[in-house]
């Protein structure tokens, strides 16, 4: 099973920038769709950002259309997700998901333990 590792995580004011890295050492991420999830207290999983391979064509969530932006390093063998004009409601745990077979990007709430998850990094949105 590949081993997902995130990292960037931190506090940030609201307005401010952060960018979040996925990567899994011995795995090829660039082979693989790979997408971002959310989490925030006390609510559930919502899907925030999927990109495909070989095209690394990226969809989003709606309200974070314009301020998110999801890119690979193919060198490097990592996904970021690059998180401008950050709002309170950001605030939550981010999780990196590579799929476990497809290339292009699966509907969200079709994710599941079959792909391979990182144990999520904590974004705070605060003043």
């Amino acid at each position: 099973q590949a081993q997902v590792v995130e990292s960037g995580g931190g506090l940030v004011q609201p307005g401010g920038s952060l960018t979040l890295s996925c990567t899994a050492p011995g795995h090829d991420v660039n082979w693989y769709a790979v997408s971002w999830f959310r989490q925030a207290p006390g609510k559930g999983r919502e899907g925030v950002s999927c990109i495909s391979s070989p095209d690394d064509k990226a969809t989003y969530l709606d309200s974070v259309k314009g301020r998110f932006t999801l890119f690979r390093d193919r060198a490097g063998n990592t996904v970021f997700l690059q998180m401008n004009s950050l709002e309170p409601e950001s605030t939550a745990v981010y999780y990196c998901a590579i799929e476990h077979l497809s290339r292009q990007c699966r509907p969200f709430g079709t994710w599941s333990e079959d792909d391979y998850w990182g144990r999520g990094t904590q974004v705070t949105v605060s003043t």
